[in-house]
């Protein structure tokens, strides 16, 4: 069973680890920033670092009936704008969990995905599953920021 209070504590961490990985990723130069590297599904840091922040505002949307898809990844190619796209779709985490009881978050109920898919879910599982995905991304931006010169470290999910 999961309480909305250890949610908001993993929501917490993780955000805390990826503002991490965007602060790293100042260190990149522009060129740096938009050079494609092939291998890693999005082909840029700035466009890995949008998936992630889009992929939790996609399933916070699946989680109050709403199908929200951002394809403008165009509209962030500064770490300043991730981040500010980062604070704003934590703080829809942070609003939806707050408002939410244990039993809500642990009940399983239907919900439409993508391509008006219906399938029953348990709102704790939607909210962990964004989080979760920012650390298999994170691993790929750090890998990227390696190939440019730029290795980073200290970023697991943090302890303290």
């Amino acid at each position: 069973m999961h309480s909305k209070a250890s949610l908001l504590d993993i929501h917490e961490r993780s955000h805390r680890s990826l503002a991490k990985l965007l602060e790293h990723c100042r260190s990149l130069s522009a060129d740096d920033l938009q050079r494609r590297l092939e291998g890693f599904g999005e082909a840029t840091v700035p466009l890995q670092l949008h998936h992630v922040i889009a992929a939790e505002q996609y399933w916070i949307g699946v989680l109050q009936g709403r199908m929200e898809t951002d394809d403008t990844s165009a509209a962030y190619p500064t770490i300043d704008a991730l981040e500010a796209f980062r604070q704003q779709i934590a703080a829809q985490t942070v609003a939806y969990l707050q408002a939410a009881s244990d039993e809500e978050l642990n009940t399983a109920r239907p919900m439409v995905t993508y391509g008006g898919k219906q399938v029953e879910l348990q709102p704790a599982h939607v909210v962990l599953r964004p989080l979760m995905h920012i650390y298999h991304h994170q691993g790929q931006v750090l890998a990227m920021c390696r190939l440019l010169g730029k290795p980073g470290s200290g970023m697991d999910f943090p302890l303290a």
